[in-house]
C-alpha cells in the first residue's frame, strides 16, 4: 500500500471514531480523508471559503475531536498530528513559517 494511501485511511479512521453520526461517518469523513492528502490548505481544497468555516464545519460534524484541537494548530496539521504523521503537503508547503506549532519551520 502506498503511503498516501495508508495515510488517507488512518485519518479516516480517525474521523470516523469521532464523526457525530453515521451518515457524517459515510460521506463527510472520507471526503475530509481523501481531500487530506492533497497539497494545498485543507480548508480551501474542500471548497471552504477560510479556515473559520473549516472550524465550524469540524465542530459540527466531529465535535469531539474539535473539542481537543488547539486554538494554535490548523486543521490538516492536527488531523495529522492525531496519527502521527507529517501530512504530504507539508514537506513542499510555501507558507511554513505562518503554519502555528509547525515542526518543520524550523
Amino acid at each position: 500500500m502506498l503511503d498516501l494511501e495508508l495515510m488517507e485511511k488512518e485519518v479516516l479512521a480517525l474521523l470516523v471514531k469521532h464523526a457525530n453520526n453515521e451518515d457524517i461517518k459515510t460521506t463527510l469523513a472520507p471526503l475530509i480523508a481523501k481531500t487530506s492528502i492533497e497539497m494545498g490548505h485543507l480548508y480551501s481544497d474542500l471548497g471552504l471559503p477560510s479556515r473559520a468555516e473549516m472550524g465550524k464545519l469540524m465542530s459540527a460534524n466531529f465535535s469531539t475531536l474539535a473539542k481537543m484541537k488547539p486554538d494554535d494548530v490548523r486543521w490538516k496539521k492536527y488531523l495529522y498530528d492525531c496519527i502521527g504523521k507529517t501530512a504530504p503537503a507539508c514537506a513542499k508547503c510555501t507558507d511554513i513559517s505562518n503554519c502555528f506549532n509547525c515542526s518543520l519551520a524550523s
